[in-house]
């Protein structure tokens, strides 16, 4: 069975539809369908189960799929490893942000570069829902996510900013003239945030309650920060941010409103305890020699 084969069957396996498959790996749904009829002849069955309105794994494809998903997996890993030793990298730290600055801490990056070309840095923006998921699977190495972090897994590291907060509201608002605003008005409307993110994390970004201890509603859920700042500046909802932000979004159609009384945010570096390494402790030890950004 060819590589890409293998690769189409996995993806199909996983996104269950024949035209989200085609898209994610750019190729057309003919040959989605060929690569899909080829595996089966050659293995005498059929692999996925196919009406006009679902796709489902037979047993067979569950069989198949279990097989091949650590055979892909650790092959496509020694690719990896023999493309970046064939640039004379010998390992890779893959860093996943939360915060949106990754223009103000360029400085980190370019120092770890600059002082350990051996090994390849990727950083990467995350997105909001199971925040720790990606870290815990392998997928990431490090996060750089604001604190508290209270997961008996994970390792904090060193602080790399802290920020005072805003609010973004829409221009025609009704907030939109003041020029500040305080934590008990959040409690006269619904703030939008992501699912699946620990209640003490989320109780830090935005409180539950107002210093009166009245409710901050929720309503709706978000994943990423786009998604966010659009529904802000359509007047759909108003969301406080760290004020960061406001040197990324250049928009005429929003106001940034600070917000005294709102905790300030610390970013970490935060991984996985038992995955520490020499990039890992390499980049936590600079981030300490060269100290918090400062705005």
């Amino acid at each position: 069975m060819e590589l890409r084969d293998i690769e189409i069957f996995l993806v199909l396996a996983e996104e269950l539809h024949f035209g989200r498959t085609a898209e994610r790996l750019r190729v057309s749904q003919a040959r989605v369908s060929q690569a899909i009829r080829k595996q089966e002849r050659r293995i005498g069955a059929a692999l996925f189960e196919r009406t006009s309105r679902s796709v489902r794994l037979t047993g067979v494809g569950r069989q198949l799929r279990g097989d091949l998903q650590p055979v892909y997996a650790g092959l496509h890993e020694s690719l990896e490893r023999a493309r970046l030793a064939a640039r004379g990298v010998t390992g890779r730290l893959r860093v996943g942000m939360m915060p949106f600055n990754l223009v103000d801490l360029h400085f980190y990056w370019r120092e770890f570069r600059s002082r350990h070309p051996q090994w390849e840095l990727e950083v990467r923006q995350m997105v909001y829902p199971d925040p720790f998921g990606r870290l815990r699977e392998g997928d990431l190495d490090v996060l750089v996510v604001w604190l508290p972090v209270e997961e008996p897994d994970l390792t904090v590291g060193p602080v790399l900013l802290t920020d005072p907060r805003i609010l973004a509201v829409a221009e025609g608002h009704e907030l939109a003239l003041r020029s500040s605003v305080r934590l008990e008005m959040f409690a006269d409307f619904r703030h939008p945030m992501p699912p699946d993110i620990p209640d003490y994390w989320e109780d830090q970004y935005m409180p539950f309650h107002t210093p009166r201890g009245r409710t901050i509603e929720r309503g709706g859920q978000v994943t990423n920060a786009e998604e966010l700042i659009n529904q802000v500046g359509m007047g759909e909802i108003i969301h406080g941010f760290p004020s960061h932000v406001t040197r990324h979004w250049g928009m005429p159609n929003i106001r940034w409103i600070p917000v005294p009384d709102l905790a300030t945010l610390s970013y970490a570096l935060v991984w996985r305890t038992e995955d520490e390494n020499e990039p890992v402790r390499a980049l936590a030890d600079l981030v300490r020699e060269l100290g918090p950004y400062r705005f």
